[in-house]
């Protein structure tokens, strides 16, 4: 006679939060706000020791931004238009290929950090970064969104993690459990010196070629007016009201702007990254 746990069926684990049939991602994807907010959310995610010192200090050397700022820029934006717009099957392939990457980072005895690129509790803090950062993009770009549409990039945004090793039932069940979840997290908020130091040499394009440095003022403005006043604190960058509004009017007209833009151009060159992974998995060469 078997047992109820003999017969039982094996059930795969849920990789994906449901979303409802009518939201569309591309209404919601901003090329342009990702250029823009991109470097403040790296602040954020590597605010956490465990995150920021697992990217200092990792021994995989051609995923290094410092060595080479190019192929770590296709590579993350290859994984947010892969999460954000990719399907299933190409989600699953970028994991395959990125988890061979993140099993090799992890702290050595003796660093003063412990960290694992493969821990979910990490991943799942990235993840709420990234989310976090599109929200705040989208209201500052075009205002808040409808309840509806606000639970539904919710949920499709989970997919930051998934995408990942973060498991789905990590991700808090809604967004007020996400917001208890955000405000607890800030607690473990910790740049010391040298992640400080690590942060301003990449906000400031110091890994980039000299004429790319020129974007360094403009770039370290937006980041700053990015970025949520305990970031900036960590950070020890200051912040004026006068400042402020002229973030607010910038932000304001980039959004009328981009409310003008053709679905094509208003989501470039996520597209872009999305054809290329295609284009890698057809002639059998490396996703990231």
């Amino acid at each position: 006679m078997s047992t109820g746990a003999e017969t039982a069926p094996h059930r795969p684990r849920q990789r994906d939060l449901p979303v409802p049939v009518w939201f569309d991602m591309r209404d919601h994807v901003s090329g342009m706000g990702a250029h823009l907010a991109g470097p403040a959310n790296v602040i954020m995610q590597l605010s956490w020791p465990g995150v920021g010192h697992g990217v200092m200090n990792s021994r995989v050397d051609d995923g290094s931004a410092m060595k080479h700022p190019f192929k770590r820029g296709r590579t993350t934006f290859t994984y947010l238009a892969v999460a954000l717009l990719g399907t299933d099957e190409e989600r699953t392939a970028f994991r395959k290929e990125v988890n061979r990457q993140h099993a090799q980072v992890y702290s050595r005895p003796g660093e003063k950090v412990e960290y694992r690129a493969m821990d979910p509790r990490l991943q799942t803090w990235v993840a709420a970064c990234l989310y976090y950062g599109t929200v705040d993009m989208i209201e500052k770009m075009h205002g808040p969104l409808p309840a509806d549409r606000a639970d539904a990039l919710y949920a499709h945004c989970a997919r930051f993690g998934t995408t990942l090793q973060m498991p789905a039932e990590a991700w808090p069940a809604d967004r007020a459990a996400f917001d208890r979840y955000w405000e607890e997290s800030l607690a473990e908020v910790d740049i010391d010196p040298d992640m400080a130091a690590y942060l301003m040499h990449l906000t400031t394009l110091r890994n980039f070629p000299p004429p790319f440095r020129l974007l360094a003022p403009f770039l370290v403005f937006v980041t700053t007016g990015f970025l949520p006043p305990l970031f900036r604190e960590a950070m020890g960058l200051s912040w004026t009201p006068r400042q402020q509004r002229r973030f607010d009017r910038l932000l304001r007209t980039l959004g009328a702007v981009e409310r003008r833009l053709p679905t094509a151009l208003r989501i470039f060159p996520f597209n872009l990254w999305l054809a290329d992974l295609r284009l890698r998995r057809r002639f059998r060469r490396p996703l990231v």
